[in-house]
């Protein structure tokens, strides 16, 4: 029987959002003029006082930054955790979150990059809607269309529609499933933990920044060898950014594939890209490479009377 899918309540204007930092610490001054951006969107945002800790490469120990990100679960008064940013860290928390109380008290979590060990994880062991999108430093040099676009994923019940900027068909077809994808770096570090996910039935949509096409390869090689691949309904490639050439990115991805045969449909702006659009993790979509289309099937999030 497949496991009912639990659903965060929609972000209205005057909510609060509160601010987690599960990896690495991050720039002052970004931080604060995404908060600007947040507030300007109709939000109220809350600081947790030990949010800007340190601890060697990290944003405070690992307890203290779980500790932090479950308090915010438990914090009634915050309907939405968005994360300060990324860089490296979330998984060592997994082993430290308590996913029973998470999962009786669902809320919208919000980031990508490293950030994707926590999404992926959550929705899998919780049955819950997370969401892949811009982190609170990024806020202020992403585009319109990124905010435009997190407020109609996190807001909004009609269902979503992704269509990518230049998209690039390297397998024709259509193919439906529950999304499910994010930093392919991170993606590779679960395998062989037990928070590791196994793709199968799912629409995989994967990014990452800064790894040369040998190491895409290496990473797909390991998931294709260690079985996480089997099954995978359909492929949605996001930015590479500073990954070499695309055309060689996508070549890898392409043969990474062969033995599949399902579709993959690249240029998606979903990543480290100047535009980095918010997408559901664990929703039902559909791909159909005919049109370049990602079309979300009903809403990620649930209303709820006030």
């Amino acid at each position: 029987m497949e496991q009912t899918l639990i659903k965060p309540r929609a972000l209205r204007a005057g909510d609060i959002i509160g601010v987690a930092a599960p990896a690495s610490p991050f720039d002052q001054q970004a931080f604060e003029r995404g908060i600007a951006v947040l507030e300007s969107m109709g939000y109220q945002v809350k600081i947790p006082e030990n949010l800007f800790m340190r601890h060697g490469y990290l944003a405070g120990s690992d307890t203290d930054r779980a500790a932090l990100l479950m308090n915010l679960f438990e914090d009634e008064s915050i309907k939405a955790i968005f994360c300060a940013r990324g860089g490296f860290g979330s998984m060592r928390l997994l082993p430290l979150l308590d996913f029973e109380m998470i999962c009786a008290r669902p809320k919208i979590l919000l980031g990508f990059s490293d950030i994707t060990a926590l999404l992926v994880t959550i929705y899998n062991r919780c049955g819950m809607v997370t969401f892949h999108g811009p982190i609170v430093t990024s806020l202020k040099k992403d585009s319109d269309k990124t905010c435009s676009a997190l407020v109609a994923a996190i807001g909004s019940s009609r269902p979503l529609v992704l269509k990518p900027g230049k998209g690039v068909v390297l397998n024709p077809g259509r193919a439906s499933g529950r999304l499910v994808g994010g930093n392919l770096t991170s993606l590779c570090h679960l395998m062989g933990t037990p928070y590791e996910l196994h793709f199968g039935g799912h629409l995989l949509f994967l990014e990452d920044r800064g790894e040369a096409p040998y190491r895409i390869d290496r990473m797909l090689s390991q998931l294709h060898l260690a079985g996480h691949l089997d099954g995978v309904a359909g492929v949605i490639l996001g930015s590479f950014q500073d990954c070499g050439p695309l055309e060689d990115v996508h070549s890898v991805i392409k043969e990474a594939f062969r033995h599949t045969g399902v579709p993959i449909l690249a240029g998606f702006e979903i990543g480290h890209g100047t535009d980095n659009l918010t997408v559901p993790i664990g929703l039902k979509a559909s791909l159909d490479t005919q049109d370049n289309s990602l079309q979300l099937q009903g809403s990620a999030i649930r209303e709820e009377n006030r």
